[in-house]
């Protein structure tokens, strides 16, 4: 019986009795019944999106070291009559540079319109001008940070100091995965990792499940993944049973523990990862036509060719999160050479990618990014001869391209000044970029929460708005 207001006097027993019917204890049954359900069903089973999606999965090619937007998507004639010339900075953030003279430096590249849509691309692109009818090129998009680490963070968390989520652990929390048999989020990184090293593909506060897995593109994609040879499937598994008997019973003890559920669920996935991965990762499955399209077999671009392939086989096989990273954009000299290269070594197998994507039927209901941390500036802080010159950081001007599900095809979006120093048009800053990608992927970013520290968190820190301009 529950105690009313007529009772003559409330004892413990009867007290906690009544607070068992309030509306707050029976939200926090609801959400001991959805964690049981999550226990259930597994953390990275799939779940139903919050609206409909235009794209069931993504893939984000991160261009390390920010791209010069002014040397490859967003040229500036104007820089043409003041290259070389000094001016007086009036901005003292606007590039890496707090002192010192500064000089206008113009594109060492030429530039032409391709597609149905013209979009201008610099000379080096000679193979995504092909799929340019499928890119969205957003020049709106606006940094906080000159910092690589924290403008890292910026662009893979929402936050420019590490500890968050990264956009891939938040997709596959609030979306789960196809394949229980591979890591939900993945990540194809360089030998040497970005600038802030793994807290860019980080669960953060999340539950550990979510966090990114780092593939190797070359040898064993995972260290010690295969057991040694004297070592059975079915020993490995009766092992694996007994030791999740002493770790349920440890649960028990202290259910609140989190890191235990998914050191658990850690070793469930690599002992299924043993048989699906191999199959996977063996780029001897495709035919000499495709590798040749990725670039597989060159210098210049076996690397990133490989892994943007290996993108493709994942995203086929049901990962919902692939990240593949490209450093080596900071170009404070030598900008024309630097650059020249590492246009070439990402631009065959981006095209290759995109046009794989669509030939299989994949790229409409799958998202691709392109993105770095920042852009460059219009300036250099150190005068040299036109082989030396560079460009310092700009956090104010970016290029992003954006393909497939959902997005606006053979467009450019937003517009930054006739120097390129600041976006003018269409200006948002990277959490309403992060809030879009959400929402294409069928989340709202205000019910994508996480409680932690006493409050909600969510990837665009106190909320964001969809960039309806970039949408189909």
């Amino acid at each position: 019986m529950i105690p009313t207001s007529h009772s003559p006097a409330f004892n413990r027993r009867q007290l906690l009795f009544g607070l068992g019917a309030t509306l707050g204890t029976a939200a926090f049954n609801s959400l001991l019944a959805a964690e049981k359900a999550v226990r259930a069903a597994g953390p990275l089973a799939p779940k139903p999106a919050h609206m409909e999606a235009k794209a069931k999965r993504c893939i984000f090619l991160y261009m390390e070291g920010g791209p010069s937007h002014i040397d490859t998507f967003d040229p500036k004639p104007a820089l043409s009559k003041l290259h070389m010339k000094e001016f007086e900075r009036q901005d003292k953030f606007a590039s890496a540079m707090a002192s010192g003279k500064r000089y206008y430096v113009e594109s060492p590249f030429k530039f032409r319109q391709v597609g149905k849509a013209g979009l201008s691309m610099c000379e080096h692109y000679e193979h995504l001008a092909s799929v340019a009818d499928e890119l969205c090129m957003y020049r709106g998009c606006q940094a906080e940070s000159i910092d690589h680490p924290t403008a890292c963070y910026h662009m893979n968390t929402g936050n420019r100091f590490a500890g968050d989520p990264a956009v891939g652990a938040w997709v596959t929390y609030g979306l789960g995965t196809e394949n229980q048999n591979l890591p939900a989020f993945v990540v194809l990184s360089e030998a040497s990792y970005p600038q802030g090293g793994a807290a860019n593909w980080s669960n953060g506060f999340l539950p550990a499940f979510y966090q990114g897995t780092t593939l190797r593109s070359h040898g064993s994609p995972i260290l010690d993944l295969s057991p040694p040879p004297h070592v059975t499937r079915d020993v490995q598994r009766a092992n694996l049973d007994l030791l999740a008997k002493f770790n349920e019973a440890d649960r028990a003890r202290h259910p609140h523990h989190d890191e235990l559920a998914a050191r658990m669920e850690s070793y469930e996935l690599a002992f299924r990862m043993q048989a699906e991965v191999p199959g996977v990762i063996d780029l001897n499955r495709e035919d000499a036509a495709t590798l040749e399209r990725y670039g597989v077999n060159e210098p210049a671009t076996a690397d990133f060719g490989r892994r943007c392939l290996l993108a493709r086989r994942l995203l086929e096989a049901g990962v919902r999160f692939v990240q593949v990273y490209a450093g080596g954009w900071d170009s404070h000299d030598y900008l024309a050479k630097s650059h020249a290269a590492r246009i070439r070594s990402v631009d065959k197998p981006m095209a290759a990618l995109i046009a794989d994507l669509k030939q299989r039927g994949l790229l409409d209901e799958t998202l691709v990014v392109s993105a770095g941390e920042f852009g460059r500036s219009p300036d250099n802080g150190v005068r040299g001869g036109s082989s030396t010159i560079g460009r310092d950081h700009n956090a104010k001007a970016m290029t992003v391209w954006l393909a497939g599900g959902g997005v606006k095809r053979g467009s450019v979006i937003g517009a930054t000044d006739e120097l390129g120093a600041a976006a003018v048009e269409v200006v948002n800053p990277i959490a309403n970029l992060h809030v879009t990608l959400l929402h294409l992927l069928g989340l709202n970013d205000d019910k994508l929460r996480f409680f932690h520290e006493g409050r909600f968190k969510q990837i665009s820190q106190t909320g964001g708005r969809v960039i309806k301009e970039l949408l189909a």
